[in-house]
């Protein structure tokens, strides 16, 4: 049977069409030069983790300093020996919380100008001093009219100061901080834990227009305890969910797909597993990238699958929320795809007359 007469343009066009499909990832030029995924990699990446994420998170484990009275706290003032000074406003101020009316008349609000009016001693300034600081500077006011005054001054209702939590927990919304720090799982705890749908490796804590991001999990097997990070006045502590920590597998897999991280973790052996493994016709085993954003740029990693340990190595390169892991195409199945592109029905018809 003869040849087709397109035989001979497609021996001439092979040599050029596998070296421009194997130039990159799909037949593209790679974003930069990839980094092969080795052990020594991996344990280099880890210890700058664990390096980088103290370092991070740092300012969030300073020392609490003790609680400052502010504006709307309510303070219970007594002087010993003069029970005639044991009163306070009439009334809470509207807005206030259940219960507030009460505490109110039995103490003193502190005003939007952060001063509490006290009889014989006036306008007192007290916002920004905290119990026992406020406490001498009433007595000092005092000792001009009574003897050694005896003062007890401790807050009443904690109103001024408050976090915001959002996100995949049971019960968002804002918690009030009191005379005891408020930790970052204590916060969780008052807001009733995070919901089945929240990722406890994603949340993200935003003090003072700068975002930190805390992975519990990771803390933890990094042998850090969560409540040395305290929250202060305005932080909003947002859980993220999981739907929004996945991974994309795309490429010569079976089953190309998105999946969503466990608790944060995903492996890339994991992730390929998944997507039904590399396919055994089209798929190049030596071709295995990890394509991941990060400030700097795009980070591009390869895997050499062909390898003996390429199975262990892949179960402990761990990935990271929006990776793409690709698989790239062999040289042979990208010359097919490319050229029935340019002459579509040939080449199967001068594949099949080859072997007459």
């Amino acid at each position: 049977m003869p040849l087709s007469p397109h035989l001979p343009l497609l021996s001439l066009l092979t040599a050029a069409l596998v070296g421009c499909a194997a130039s990159g990832i799909g037949g593209g030029d790679l974003p930069t030069q990839p980094v092969m995924i080795t052990s020594q990699l991996i344990e280099a990446q880890r210890a700058g983790a664990v390096r980088q994420d103290m370092l991070e998170l740092e300012p969030l484990t300073a020392t609490p300093a003790p609680y400052a009275i502010g504006v709307a706290d309510i303070l219970s003032i007594v002087v010993w020996g003069h029970p005639e000074l044991a009163f306070g406003n009439p009334a809470a101020p509207a807005g206030a919380e259940p219960g507030a009316a009460l505490a109110a008349t039995q103490g003193f609000v502190v005003s939007d100008r952060g001063s509490i009016q006290f009889p014989y001693a006036g306008d007192v300034v007290v916002a920004g001093l905290t119990e026992a600081q406020a406490r001498d500077l009433l007595g000092e006011r005092l000792a001009a009219l009574f003897n050694q005054p005896r003062v007890t001054l401790r807050v009443l209702a904690f109103r001024s100061q408050r976090v915001y939590i959002d996100g995949e927990v049971k019960l968002p919304g804002v918690q009030a901080i009191n005379d005891v720090p408020m930790t970052l799982t204590e916060a969780v705890n008052r807001a009733g834990g995070v919901t089945p749908a929240g990722d406890q490796s994603q949340l993200t804590l935003v003090r003072g227009g700068r975002r930190y991001r805390i992975d519990l999990p990771q803390l933890i097997r990094q042998g850090v305890d969560p409540s040395r990070i305290t929250l202060r006045h305005g932080d909003i502590l947002r859980v993220q969910p999981l739907d929004e920590s996945k991974v994309f597998v795309s490429g010569e897999v079976l089953t190309p797909r998105s999946l969503t991280m466990h608790s944060g973790r995903l492996s890339l052996n994991e992730a390929i597993g998944e997507a039904g493994g590399i396919n055994p016709v089209t798929g190049d085993p030596g071709k295995v990238f990890v394509v991941r954003r990060s400030a700097g740029g795009n980070e591009l990693y390869q895997l050499d699958a062909r390898d003996a340990t390429a199975l262990a190595i892949a179960e402990a390169f761990e990935l990271r929320p929006r990776d793409l892991v690709y698989v790239a195409a062999t040289g042979l199945a990208n010359w097919h795809r490319t050229l029935s592109l340019m002459i579509p029905g040939e080449l199967t018809s001068a594949v099949s007359a080859s072997k007459q």
